[in-house]
């Protein structure tokens, strides 16, 4: 479909009269945000959807870009699933993009100056402070357009403030669950980190209802950490099996901080993920983690980046796919050194395993190195599933899905091992194995 043909009446549902009536809705949020989203709105618009010419949708399912027949959901289902169940500090739950539930800040910490927040109650309160921060740093990776979309649309969302030199122990949790047939949902998600300051986030993504409706999700977030910050950020995706999905995330390093971000993709027909991080001071640390099971039909597509422009600065990448059936998986990475980012020490490697015969798997890691002084490497395996490991379980009467499974969780304790909170850690492991029930 051309740009031109894109017009308001080419998308039943998100069309222009449901954004004027969206927009109305939000009329006591700040000016700068409404002409944010009506800015972003004729982008989305004007903007074509990604061709087979584009670089950045090599290998991808364009067909499955259908935006037609989605609307936004009226009700908000309480009765909805939750994988939250370990220790945390706050909770914010959305279904169908309403707040249905929530959990405050602890006393000490609210006196400290923690702020975590739905963003539409963040923008009201702390709209200044919301607008230094959002979309900072945007990445640019293909989905453009359905970044637009997002913020002409998004209404659910958190926004987490961690003042210089507080130190939270325990998750903030966001929880997005979306129920029905022919939604969407458009979550846009802030966190910032003060210099010193450290916390972890937690935000799930998730499909109430049955697993064959079909459904829209495009999120973005944008992940900041200061000088001398700690982020830990995990976002685990279980969408419907006919979800289209996008996730667009942005990790902005300032010096001497560390960020590490875990990515688990488990749902969705066709599942898009872009993730790019700027090592912005000396000293500046990123860890961009993920693990995907792909399964059935499904196709997963991974897009990252990551920026060194400061000197003396760090980043790892791992990212591990497990693929079964006839799943697809695509991981693109680049590694940008540029001119002033000496010293420089990155590393990128995409690892597949191969659960079957009849699944694919494409892996295209790049380099593009503009300084002299620099260490960077960057490769791919794809390996098929070893057959005397398997063949030793099921001798034992462990049964082939429990063998798989197995095989699949030691593939991913390396990753999952980088997480320090141990709770969290187990809720993520049983998230996985729960692939793998017969």
């Amino acid at each position: 479909m051309s740009a031109t043909a894109l017009s308001s009446s080419a998308l039943p549902g998100l069309d222009s009269t449901r954004f004027a009536a969206h927009l109305s809705q939000r009329a006591t949020l700040p000016a700068w945000w409404l002409e944010t989203k009506k800015a972003a709105w004729n982008q989305f618009l004007a903007l074509p959807l990604p061709s087979r010419t584009d670089e950045n949708w090599r290998f991808s399912n364009l067909k499955g870009l259908d935006l037609e027949g989605f609307d936004l959901p009226e009700d908000a289902p309480k009765d909805i699933p939750n994988h939250s169940s370990f220790p945390q500090t706050a909770e914010l739950v959305f279904s169908n993009r309403q707040l249905v539930a929530r959990s405050t800040v602890p006393a000490d910490l609210a006196a400290k100056g923690v702020i975590f927040a739905p963003l539409d109650e963040a923008l009201r309160d702390h709209g200044d402070l919301v607008k230094q921060y959002f979309q900072k740093h945007p990445a640019h990776l293909g989905s453009a357009k359905f970044v637009a979309l997002n913020t002409a649309l998004s209404a659910s969302g958190g926004f987490l403030y961690v003042p210089a030199g507080v130190e939270v122990a325990l998750p903030f949790v966001i929880q997005h669950t979306l129920s029905g047939a022919n939604v969407a949902t458009f979550p846009h998600t802030i966190v910032v980190l003060g210099p010193r300051a450290k916390a972890t986030v937690v935000e799930f993504f998730l499909s109430g209802g049955a697993a064959t409706e079909r459904q829209l999700a495009a999120g973005v977030n944008d992940l900041h950490a200061a000088e001398g910050a700690q982020l830990t950020y995990v976002g685990a995706q279980h969408w419907s099996r006919e979800t289209l999905a996008f996730q667009v995330n942005s990790i902005a390093v300032e010096r001497d901080a560390r960020v590490l971000a875990l990515n688990l993709h488990l749902g969705g027909r066709q599942s898009r993920h872009e993730s790019h991080s700027r090592l912005l001071g000396p000293g500046a640390h990123s860890e961009m983690l993920a693990l995907t099971v792909a399964s059935g039909d499904r196709e997963f597509d991974q897009r990252t980046l990551q920026t060194h422009i400061a000197p003396n600065t760090t980043s790892n990448l791992l990212y591990k796919n497990a693929l079964l059936d006839t799943a697809k998986t695509i991981f693109s990475g680049l590694i940008i050194v540029e001119p002033d980012a000496q010293k420089t020490d990155a590393y990128q490697k995409n690892r597949n395993l191969m659960l079957s015969d009849t699944a694919e798997a494409h892996s295209l890691p790049g380099l593009e190195i503009q300084a002299n002084d620099v260490k960077c490497s960057h490769g791919s395996t794809s390996a098929r599933i070893d057959a005397e490991q398997e063949f030793y379980l099921q001798a034992r009467g462990i049964a082939p899905v429990e063998a798989r499974r197995l095989l699949v969780s030691a593939f991913f304790e390396e990753v999952l091992n980088k997480l320090d909170d141990e709770a969290l850690h187990a809720a993520l492991t049983a998230l996985i194995a729960s692939q793998f029930k017969k």
